[in-house]
């Protein structure tokens, strides 16, 4: 089989050129689809047959072999049947092969090769006030492929979700003024270079130019497994933590000023096994400095289960540092549709 080039994160670090709305649009309009998912509503007391629900969002094509990056809420969970709408006018079918509904991320495959793509920016170099666009379908597949542009208003926000396990805050947003609308959810946030720098995730729905999207660099090593080996082994640590900016919404009587609170800890799972508990504060793993949830998922990510990592933590009820060796394990998911 021919080799499959790998999405590698770009150094953010060239200067920037004039900024052109038109010409980040021409080249990354081909690689945006549409996705639609028909979904199934479970029978309630008062209505006891099946109800049939299409849903519809965005997507962006990460991989020439049809990997499409986009949102949990767009295309995760047991689908019924899903149909990828591409830039040429084809419509083919789809299936989901990864999801996580806390970041609000899912990887969709289509059957088909030589794929337009967009190459991959690094969110970590972002500043404030710098241009974005963003690519989606508001409303529909009437209005595919609409592009908004704005700035990146803000980095690293924390925002309240409802999801479907209950209250959630997601971490490490970007926040831009750029319009996100309902079926932009999946597409890209780009920066001034074309590169994609985030997935369109939310928008505060009683404000305007207040839209919010995930970080790129989280995807990049499920989408690189997944291109390399075809599948992606999801290595399991056992835990959910918070970063400083949570600490306040949680009732917690301490302030953080770095590292990550550790606020479930699965007590079949390997974290648990090596002593970290509920209100350790985990600082390094491997000697890299953690101060968010969403760094220590983006590092674990590269590794495989079975692989051991070093844990730096301040324990809770000593408040001693302690490095402890976790071997991770494997995350199984029911219902994850593979081929």
């Amino acid at each position: 089989n021919e080799a499959v080039p790998l999405p590698q994160l770009i150094d953010a670090t060239v200067p920037v050129s004039q900024f052109n709305t038109v010409e980040v649009a021409r080249k990354a309009l081909p690689a945006v689809v549409g996705i639609q998912v028909l979904k199934v509503d479970r029978p309630s007391l008062f209505r006891g047959n099946e109800e049939e629900l299409w849903g519809v969002g965005s997507g962006v094509i990460v991989s020439p072999d049809g990997y499409i990056l986009t949102n949990n809420h767009v295309a995760g969970g047991k689908n019924r049947r899903m149909i990828i709408s591409l830039a040429d006018g084809r419509n083919v079918e789809g299936y989901t092969v990864w999801w996580d509904s806390v970041l609000d991320l899912a990887i969709v495959k289509v059957d088909l090769s030589n794929l337009p793509t967009v190459p991959l920016g690094d969110a970590e170099k972002l500043r404030v006030g710098e241009p974005a666009v963003a690519i989606g379908n508001p409303f529909g597949l009437q209005l595919q492929r609409t592009v908004t542009s704005g700035i990146i208003s803000a980095l690293n926000r924390t925002i309240q979700v409802e999801s479907d396990e209950g209250i959630n805050y997601m971490e490490d947003l970007i926040q831009t003024d750029a319009s996100i609308n309902p079926g932009n959810s999946g597409g890209p946030l780009l920066n001034s270079r074309g590169e994609v720098i985030g997935i369109n995730t939310v928008k505060v729905a009683s404000a305007e130019a207040i839209g919010f999207a995930i970080p790129i660099n989280i995807a990049v090593p499920i989408i690189n497994r997944l291109v390399r080996d075809g599948s992606f082994n999801e290595p399991y640590m056992g835990i959910f933590a918070y970063d400083r900016e949570v600490i306040p919404y949680l009732g917690v009587n301490f302030k953080l000023d770095s590292g990550i609170y550790v606020a479930h800890v699965d007590e079949e799972g390997p974290a648990y096994r090596s002593g970290i508990k509920v209100g350790c504060i985990i600082t390094r793993v491997d000697g890299i400095e953690v101060n968010s949830m969403m760094q220590l998922r983006t590092y674990i990510y590269t590794k495989e289960p079975g692989d051991t990592i070093e844990v730096t933590h301040i324990e809770r009820e000593t408040g001693k540092v302690v490095t402890v060796p976790i071997k991770l394990g494997a995350k199984t998911r029911d219902g994850l549709v593979t081929r």
